[in-house]
């Protein structure tokens, strides 16, 4: 089991952990278009090299047919086709997987979704305590102003019609300063546990997304090595085809269906 590192990491006075949390998820959505993007750029570039390929074998073809070296030019034609083939099957493979990572995209966002309405009273924890934090601050740095004002008219011999408005301040204020400490202990028991929860289960989808994004490259590497091997195939046929091709069957082609005649002229 992977150690919980958003459960461990995603604290701070701010409480800001969930908020990082939740954006980080919905840019695994942007990572999984971009990974779409990329193959579907890789595929174009594919199929625009195959065409190209098939132009040149197109080229070789119509090369002239005259003088010894030109049956040499169906071995180019045949492995250049062959080349072309190769690309156009790893086009036909990525579209594929195009399908497939779209089809991931569309089931993301719908458990994105999903996961955003069952994370909602975490958000609520959140507000709760952000908000219940900012008060109980408040009222501490109001309570401490008022039990300063008091102790500070007292010993300056105040008038103690002030002194006494002072004391009903300063207990009101201690009053308003203990409700806010009882209301952030409870925000911050119920935060505390929404939070543990809701971080293990953005660490899963996490852990979950990076797995799917890993089998895609994995895919798309399979590809890619296949059409190499493919290709690896083809350029050792058209070594062998070139090395097949002696000068001394060149030259017999040639003698052949040009030949005049064996007979010397009389």
């Amino acid at each position: 089991m992977i150690t919980p590192y958003f459960l461990e990491n995603f604290w701070g006075d701010k409480n800001n952990g969930f908020d990082v949390l939740y954006h980080n998820m919905k840019h695994g959505q942007i990572s999984s278009k971009e990974l779409t993007d990329f193959i579907r750029e890789r595929s174009t570039i594919e199929e625009a090299y195959a065409r190209s390929m098939t132009k040149l074998a197109k080229s070789a073809g119509n090369f002239s047919p005259l003088g010894t070296f030109a049956p040499v030019w169906d071995v180019f034609k045949t492995s250049t086709e062959k080349l072309a083939s190769c690309h156009m099957e790893l086009v036909r493979k990525l579209q594929e997987l195009i399908k497939e990572v779209q089809k991931y995209v569309e089931e993301q966002a719908k458990a994105h979704k999903k996961t955003k309405e069952e994370v909602a009273s975490t958000l609520e924890a959140v507000q709760n305590i952000q908000t219940t934090s900012q008060a109980l601050q408040k009222s501490k740095e109001i309570y401490n102003a008022k039990t300063v004002e008091q102790e500070r008219l007292r010993k300056d011999g105040a008038a103690q019609r002030d002194v006494d408005k002072a004391g009903v301040k300063a207990k009101k204020a201690t009053e308003t300063y203990r409700s806010f400490v009882e209301k952030y202990a409870a925000a911050k028991s119920e935060f505390e546990q929404k939070m543990a929860e809701t971080a293990q289960k953005f660490q899963d989808i996490e852990e979950n997304h990076i797995l799917h994004m890993k089998e895609i490259i994995q895919s798309y590497s399979r590809s890619v090595d296949e059409t190499h091997i493919q290709i690896g195939e083809v350029h050792t046929e058209f070594v062998r085809n070139v090395e097949n091709t002696s000068v001394d069957s060149l030259v017999l082609k040639l003698a052949e269906s040009k030949g005049t005649g064996k007979a010397e002229a009389r």
